[in-house]
C-alpha cells in the first residue's frame, strides 16, 4: 500500500521551497513542510545538470525506492521535496539511503524505534 502521494504541481513544489525548511549534504537537498494531512507527499527533482535522461531517471527511481521501502520509519504529515545534487550521480541505493536518512535525521522526522 502506498503511504504517500507525489507532489506533481509546480505550485506545490514552490510552496515547499518558500515556506519549508531545508538541509543538505553532498548528494541531496531535502525540503520539508507540514501538510496537515495524515500522509506524506514526496517530490523529487533532478536537474539536467546532473546528466542525461537515463542518469536522471535512475537517480529518481533509486530515491523513490529508498522512500518506498523506508516510509514507515518516517513521521507522517509532511511534504518532502528531494533535490539531487551532482554528488548523487553514480551512487547506489545504499549511498542514497544513507544520505536520505542523514537529512531526515537532521529534520527530526525519523520515528524513534
Amino acid at each position: 500500500m502506498k503511504h504517500y502521494e507525489s507532489l506533481k504541481k509546480s505550485g506545490d513544489f514552490s510552496l515547499v521551497y518558500r515556506t519549508g525548511q531545508s538541509k543538505a549534504n553532498r548528494q541531496l537537498v531535502m525540503y520539508i513542510r507540514p501538510n496537515e494531512l495524515e500522509i506524506n507527499r514526496l517530490g523529487i527533482s533532478v536537474s539536467k545538470k546532473i546528466g542525461n535522461s537515463v542518469v536522471r531517471h535512475r537517480i529518481t527511481r533509486v530515491i523513490r525506492e529508498v522512500y518506498r521501502l523506508n516510509d514507515t520509519k518516517l513521521m507522517s504529515g509532511w511534504d518532502i521535496v528531494i533535490i539531487a545534487r551532482g554528488g548523487a550521480r553514480g551512487k547506489g541505493y545504499d549511498d542514497l539511503k544513507s544520505s536520505f536518512f542523514h537529512l531526515a535525521g537532521l529534520h527530526k522526522i525519523v520515528k524513534e524505534v
